[in-house]
């Protein structure tokens, strides 16, 4: 039974999973590492930066203390930017308990070590593999505390921990389902969101609801080839982290990266739209170190590619797009079996 929950990170995404589980009524505390914006929220009893006009049920208090945000807490929510994850890791490793539930919701591949969050937690806090789990799926934040009906999924390499994670989580609006392949749900996450840059960059263009919809299926290959060759499922892709928050992360207005690609193609600079954002863009660190990986297993990512060209070597959006679809001939499901 869940009792006592911290959620690290008070972004968007956290808060929205702190409000989900507080109007349960578990105990939830929301872990805010600057002490003045921790006190302006549980003063306003909200989030005014990054989820404004959602009240905050009594079960939920904020804090800076890294340690009141841990101690005697059945599961952490670990929703920090994934740049970030292994300094909190450390800062809340002293207070932790032996079996906290420790579930990952940051989606992104951290730079240079080229590992999953879920790794990372591993690393950090040896022994943990057994009480880890990643979330993911179609989980638009403002949507979700708009309660408005969605779902997710939580892989975990024990079924127990994804059950426990199942059933604190679920409500009547947002259902989740359990899976165990944590390589796919998190590759699934953290990749979908270098090609909602590109599904930014086509509406931005107006290049119209077919280049879109082509676009947003050629990106899936390109998810699962990598996926694949890294040792996810097949299957993993075309489900809730895979097809389904492609799709969201794609298709909405209120997705940062889709934004962040339709300010490019407007002739913005990434630095300019970077520094105007509240929030971090981890299309734009994935984008790096999904190029780095796939080197590392030999799998070609032509959209990545190109969109690493527009975001870091100043190619225009106008001459990705004749790039990629000139590239030779293939057959359409190339390098998506499953590695024998």
């Amino acid at each position: 039974m869940i009792n006592a929950v911290g959620v690290i990170g008070s972004g968007a995404w956290g808060t929205t999973l702190a409000l989900l589980l507080a109007e349960k009524g578990i105990n939830t505390t929301l872990w805010e590492h600057r002490p003045e914006r921790a006190g302006e929220m549980q003063q306003r009893r909200e989030n005014m930066i990054f989820l404004p006009g959602f009240r905050f049920p009594s079960a939920l208090n904020v804090t800076a203390e890294i340690e009141q945000a841990v101690r005697a807490k059945d599961m952490l929510l670990l929703v920090t930017p994934s740049q970030r994850m292994r300094e909190n890791l450390r800062l809340l490793a002293p207070h932790l308990g032996k079996e906290t539930l420790l579930i990952s919701a940051s989606k992104g591949i951290e730079i240079g070590s080229l590992k999953r969050m879920t790794e990372i937690i591993e690393e950090e806090l040896p022994g943990s593999r057994r009480r880890v789990a990643a979330l993911s799926g179609p989980n638009i934040s403002r949507e979700v505390a708009e309660r408005k009906p969605t779902a997710a999924v939580v892989a975990a390499y024990n079924h127990d921990v994804a059950v426990r994670a199942r059933d604190a989580l679920t409500c009547t609006t947002f259902r989740v389902y359990t899976a165990d392949d944590v390589i796919g749900v998190e590759l699934g996450g953290a990749l979908k969101n270098i090609i909602a840059i590109g599904a930014g960059f086509s509406d931005g263009m107006d290049y119209g609801e077919n280049a879109k919809a082509a676009f947003i299926t050629r990106g899936l290959a390109e998810i699962s080839r990598l996926g694949i060759a890294a040792g996810a499922h097949p299957l993993t892709f075309s489900g809730l982290a895979g097809m389904g928050d492609l799709i969201a992360t794609c298709a909405s207005p209120l997705s940062r990266n889709q934004q962040l690609g339709r300010r490019l193609a407007a002739g913005e600079k990434l630095s300019d739209i970077l520094a105007s954002m509240h929030s971090v863009v981890e299309g734009v660190f994935t984008t790096r170190a999904a190029l780095q990986l796939a080197a590392r297993y030999h799998v070609e990512m032509p959209i990545t590619h190109q969109l690493s060209l527009v975001l870091f070597a100043g190619l225009d959006p106008r001459q990705a797009v004749p790039e990629l679809m000139m590239r030779e001939p293939k057959h359409e499901m190339e390098g998506m079996s499953t590695p024998e």
